[in-house]
């Protein structure tokens, strides 16, 4: 695919949108930002949109000239199946028919390890394995990839689905030595995901090139993905930072969210 000449971040205004917003703010001719939350002033190459990813006409009004989107827009965290349906699952539908109405030749999906949170830690997982989603949030993600696939079949419509991991300026615990993303290589990845020719439909892991990674490096090379990060320069800070080794949350890789009590953001709004 060549260099496309206007790109849309959803989410932009979160914290791997933040970071995405300001390391490639001019590797294209625009960025167009969206989000409901501030996103500041417009700097220069970049383009400034209010949108509700659950109102599609929001959506559809965002999507106009636009040739690829990185789609980082939902609700990060566990929640009630409700909000989780209407933002994660809503609005990820919103987003890919609007890229098909609008002419979009590209999207690159933010999906998540919480696909395939209940795999052990003791495998290393392919891209290809059935999914064992670990919330109503890995099942959001598990959706977008789905609905991303009929996309690319049905309409041409090629799709990048990155299962990030991690995503920390640095492995803050033992668990981040296996499923840390650096935002120097989250950039890379998005970058690659935006540009790397014929992808089709593709799924990859979003983590840097760690030592005790979990997720195989199957699809980097379809990208011309090389990690230049590694979470075991951090290992002396952080490996005696984990939990009971006899939970489960601490043989699983999805971490805190396989445990049966995790309510993330929904026990805040009670």
């Amino acid at each position: 695919m060549s260099t496309p000449q206007r790109v849309l971040i959803t989410g932009a205004a979160g914290t791997i949108g933040r970071a995405l917003r300001e390391e490639l703010r001019g590797r294209f001719p625009v960025l167009r930002l969206t989000d409901t939350r501030d996103l500041g002033e417009a700097q220069a190459g970049e383009e400034i949109v209010s949108a509700d990813l659950t109102r599609f006409e929001d959506v559809l009004a965002a999507m106009q000239g636009v040739d690829a989107v990185i789609h980082l827009g939902a609700i990060a965290d566990e929640h009630t199946y409700e909000r989780i349906r209407a933002v994660n699952m809503d609005g990820t539908y919103h987003v890919l028919e609007a890229a098909r109405q609008a002419g979009v030749r590209r999207i690159a999906f933010a999906s998540s390890i919480h696909t395939v949170g209940f795999y052990p830690r003791s495998e290393t997982i392919s891209p290809d394995v059935p999914v064992r989603p670990d919330t109503y949030y890995g099942v959001s993600k598990v959706f977008g990839e789905a609905l991303g696939r009929m996309y690319w079949e049905r309409y041409g419509l090629e799709f990048v689905s990155v299962r990030i991991c991690s995503f920390q300026p640095h492995p803050k615990d033992r668990r981040h030595l296996s499923t840390w993303l650096s935002p120097r290589d989250a950039t890379q990845l998005f970058s690659r995901a935006m540009t790397a020719p014929d992808v089709g439909y593709l799924t990859v892991a979003g983590i840097s090139g760690n030592t005790r990674r979990w997720m195989s490096a199957e699809g980097w090379d379809r990208l011309g993905y090389q990690p230049q990060d590694d979470a075991e320069a951090y290992a002396s800070q952080v490996e005696h930072l984990h939990g009971d080794p006899d939970h489960i949350t601490e043989q699983r890789q999805g971490g805190i969210f396989v445990d049966p009590n995790y309510t993330g953001l929904a026990s805040q709004d009670r």
